[in-house]
C-alpha cells in the first residue's frame, strides 16, 4: 500500500499537483459511506462484522506454522504408539485450536476412523462456507465504490452546474467532483480488492492446516508409524516448507 499510495502521490506532485487537492471529506463521505451502506444490504450485519474484524489478517501473516502444527501431531503420534491412544486424553485441555481438540476428543473416545473423518469434513465444509462471505464483503466493496464514486462525481457536477456564471468557480467544481471517482477506484483497486484477495490465501491457509491436523488423528487412531505419519503430513507442505523442515533436522 506504501509503495502504490506513494507511486500516485508522487506522480502527481511531479505533475505540479498538490496532495491538499484529493483530500475531499465530502467525496470521502459520500464513497465510503455509500460502499457501506450498499454492503449493509447486501449482507447480514454479522457478516459485515466479521469482515471487519478480519482487517487484522490482512496486514499481519498469522502465527500458526504449518510446520509447527506437523511437528505436534508427530509428537501426538509418538506418545500413542508408546502409551496409547488413550494416553492423550490429558493433552486435549492444553489445546487451544477447537478443531484439533475435537477431532482429538473424538479419536480417544474411540471413535472410527471413517465415522471421525466424516464429522470433521462436514465441520471444515461449514466452516469454508462461513469464511468464503468474509473476502465477498470486500469483493463486493470493491464493485461498489467506483460506481459510488461516480455518482460523487455527478452530484458534485450538478452543483457546478448551478454556477455557470462564473467560470472560475466551474473549473474548480470539475476538479473537486472528480474526486470522488478517484477515491472509489482507488479504493477498489487499492485496498477492497486485494484484501479480498489476501483473506482468501489466509482462509486457505487455515484449510491447509485443519487438513493436517484431520489426517494426523486420522493416521494417529489407525496406528501409523510417527516416521511414515510424518512423511504423510509434510507432503500437504510445498517444497520450500519442506525443505525447512529438512534444514532444521540437520
Amino acid at each position: 500500500m506504501v509503495v502504490a499510495l506513494g507511486g500516485i502521490l508522487l506522480g502527481l506532485t511531479l505533475e505540479g499537483g498538490k496532495i491538499g487537492q484529493i483530500l475531499q471529506p465530502t467525496a470521502a463521505l459520500i464513497v465510503f459511506g455509500g460502499t457501506l451502506g450498499a454492503i449493509m444490504l447486501q449482507f447480514p450485519l454479522a457478516v459485515v462484522i466479521s469482515a471487519s474484524a478480519s482487517l487484522a489478517a490482512v496486514f499481519f501473516e498469522p502465527g500458526d506454522d504449518p510446520l509447527e502444527v506437523v511437528k505436534v501431531m508427530v509428537g501426538f503420534a509418538q506418545k500413542a504408539r508408546k502409551e496409547g491412544i488413550v494416553s492423550l486424553d490429558p493433552e486435549i485441555v492444553k489445546i487451544h485450536d477447537s478443531f484439533l481438540k475435537k477431532s482429538l476428543m473424538l479419536a480417544v473416545d474411540g471413535t472410527e476412523s471413517a465415522e471421525l473423518r466424516k464429522i470433521m469434513e462436514f465441520e471444515l465444509d461449514n466452516e469454508a462456507e462461513r469464511s468464503e462471505n468474509i473476502p465477498k464483503v470486500f469483493e463486493s466493496a470493491g464493485g461498489f465504490s467506483p460506481t459510488v464514486g461516480i455518482i460523487g462525481a455527478v452530484l458534485g457536477l450538478i452543483q457546478v452546474m448551478q454556477h455557470l456564471d462564473n467560470i472560475g468557480e466551474v473549473g474548480r467544481g470539475i476538479a473537486v467532483a472528480f474526486v470522488a471517482t478517484i477515491y472509489g477506484v482507488g479504493a477498489a483497486n487499492l485496498f477492497f480488492l486485494l484484501a479480498a484477495g489476501k483473506l482468501k490465501i489466509r482462509n486457505r491457509a487455515v484449510d491447509l492446516r485443519h487438513e493436517i491436523v484431520l489426517e494426523g488423528v486420522i493416521s494417529i487412531l489407525e496406528g501409523m508409524n510417527p516416521r511414515m505419519v510424518e512423511t504423510k503430513l509434510l507432503s500437504f507442505l510445498d517444497e520450500s516448507q519442506q525443505t525447512r523442515k529438512s534444514a532444521g533436522a540437520k
